[in-house]
This record gives structure tokens, sequence and C-alpha cells, in this order.
């Protein structure tokens, strides 16, 4: 691990001084910058602990949520308001991390979680242009089970990690950042980037911005909301796939529906194409599947993950049809 400075940082303006320093990085729970420091990934020269700002959760005028960046997943997870709303957020939360993680994690440290793939990590021996721009993709012509099959680029094909995303994106939820240039919202679907050619570049944040809150906003239909993952084991492990679904029948129409992917992209992948064509239709096993070939059209897997769009497909009509009997397991 490289040496570095430590301070903490009593208020937002404080830690916006102290960012402005390029070398620094901002320090929530540290449960993915400690390890990408270990492993020499990420080496910044001073850390500005925020993990004591922004956290608290409090219910907006309006009808929604604030979430402080620094509320804890754990507490997040727990809070009656998050249960009773927005069910998804909750299970989603649950099912990213072991107790121990989730007590130390924060929110906004959640949102710029880095991909775990292998050779990412492999600062020794593989290629990476998401760890060094330029350089190569190895995980192009290697092992790529947990890759991306939509959005990726020749540059890139890792996949976003986080589950809590994942709902977050189902939710429509805003980002809220200060920076130099004062303070902006980011709707949740702009936050994250696809690779494009610069895969290094994960989220839209300039330089110093910090995030400071995640607003979400009142949505009745998220009432009715689950979350469900695909993992290789059952204790905690990355997703394979993972399905953020809310829906609203009126009758056996869907009156109202959302669905986010994990697992299959870069950034947690809202499927747009699947909420239109299932609005308005009856609920049926046939009409999800057809919804889902529209979403996956444009899918590209690779050698190891050709299974993806088919299993993100039976996630989702299990989803459905759970939701569609008042069920949320």
């Amino acid at each position: 691990m490289t040496p570095f400075d430590y301070a903490r940082a009593g208020d937002t303006a404080a830690a916006l001084r102290m960012g402005a320093d390029p070398r620094a990085a901002y320090l929530g729970g540290g449960t993915n910058l400690v390890d990408l420091m270990r492993e020499t990934v990420a080496t910044p020269e001073r850390l500005i602990d925020v993990s004591g700002l922004s956290d608290t959760i409090e219910e907006t005028a309006g009808g929604g949520v604030r979430i402080g960046a620094g509320v804890r997943n754990t507490a997040l997870a727990a809070h009656p308001v998050v249960r009773a709303r927005y069910p998804m957020l909750a299970r989603a939360i649950l099912a990213g991390a072991s107790a121990q993680i989730r007590n130390m994690a924060t929110v906004g440290g959640n949102l710029l979680q880095r991909t775990r793939c292998t050779y990412f990590y492999d600062t020794a021996g593989s290629r990476c242009n998401k760890r060094a721009p330029g350089s190569g993709c190895d995980a192009r012509g290697g092992f790529t089970r947990i890759h991306a099959v939509l959005g990726a680029s020749e540059a890139c094909v890792a996949t976003h990690p986080s589950d809590m995303c994942v709902a977050l994106a189902a939710l429509d939820a805003v980002v809220q950042v200060e920076g130099a240039g004062g303070r902006r919202s980011i709707a949740f679907g702009d936050f994250h980037r696809l690779p494009g050619a610069r895969p290094d570049l994960d989220t839209v944040l300039e330089p110093g911005e910090l995030i400071v809150a995640i607003e979400l906003p009142a949505l009745p239909l998220a009432a009715h909301s689950t979350y469900r993952k695909v993992r290789d084991r059952a204790s905690y492990a990355f997703a394979l796939v993972s399905v953020a679904a809310a829906l609203e029948l009126d009758g056996d129409r869907v009156a109202a529906l959302r669905v986010a992917f994990g697992g299959v992209a870069h950034k947690p992948w809202r499927a747009h194409r699947i909420e239109a064509a299932l609005t308005g239709a009856t609920l049926d096993e046939a009409a999800v599947r057809d919804a889902a070939a529209q979403e996956f059209v444009a899918a590209q897997p690779l050698r190891d993950n050709a299974f993806k769009p088919a299993l993100a497909t039976r996630t989702l009509v299990a989803v459905l049809d759970a939701l569609g009997k008042g069920e949320t397991a």
C-alpha cells in the first residue's frame, strides 16, 4: 500500500477544500477503496474522511426520502420508511454483503464502487483499460463468466458490482453532489457511465465533487417491489444477474412497471424497453419473454457468459410472476 496522509472533514465545506487536491480521495466506509489501495489499483496520497457527514434519513415534503451519503447500509436497509415504501432497496442492500460490511459501508461509497473484474485487480499480470487507459483489455480473451453483455465496448467488458444501485436505478433516484461549482442534481440513470473509449471514468462526477445525498421520489408503485439476485454460491457473491422490479396491476394488465438489471452491464441497467413493452399489456409469461427479448436484442455475449440473457429473462419472469400474485420474496 502506498503511504498516505489522513484528514477528517468537519463539514462539507472543509471536505471540498481538501478534495480540491488532485492527489486526494474521499473516504466513506472504506470497504472498497481500502481494498483498491492494498492492491495498488488506487494510490491516493491523502484520504479525506467524510463518513461522519450527511448521515441522516429524512422524509421530504413531496413524500419522498432524502438519504445522506454517509448513511450506513445497515441503517438504510433497516429504516421503517424504506422497508415499507421501497422494499426493493432494502432487499438489494441485504443481498449485497455480509452484516459486517453493511455496518461499515456508506450509501455514497456504494455508488462509487469499482468493478470486481479479476483483470482490473491483477496489477501484476493483466492489461486493463479501466485501471491503465490505453493498455488493452485482457478480459476479452480471458474468462468472462461475470462480464457484461449489454453496453460494453472494445475497451472494457466489466460489470458494475453494486446491488443497491440496481434498485436505485429502478426507483428513479437523484444524486445530489457538491463541488467547486456549487450543488447539482444528477438523475441516477445518468450518474454512471458506459465504458466507451474511457472505461477509467466510472461516473460523471467532476474532480473534487462530493456526493452529499440520494433522493428517492414519492413512488407509490415502489411499495410493491422486490429484488432478486442470482449468484454462483449461496453465500455473499457478486451477481451473475439480478432484477429489481416494481409492479402495479389493473386487473390482469400492467398499469405501471419499473425494471432494472444488475450483472449485465458496466452500469445498473434500466430496462426501458421492457417497461414500454409491458405497460398496458396482459401480464403473462409469453409477454414478459417477448419484452425481455426486445431488451436483450443488442446483447453481445462473450465466450463464457452467453447464458446471461436467458438467465435474466427467467429471473424476470419469476420476479414479475411473484409480484403479480402479491408476493415479494
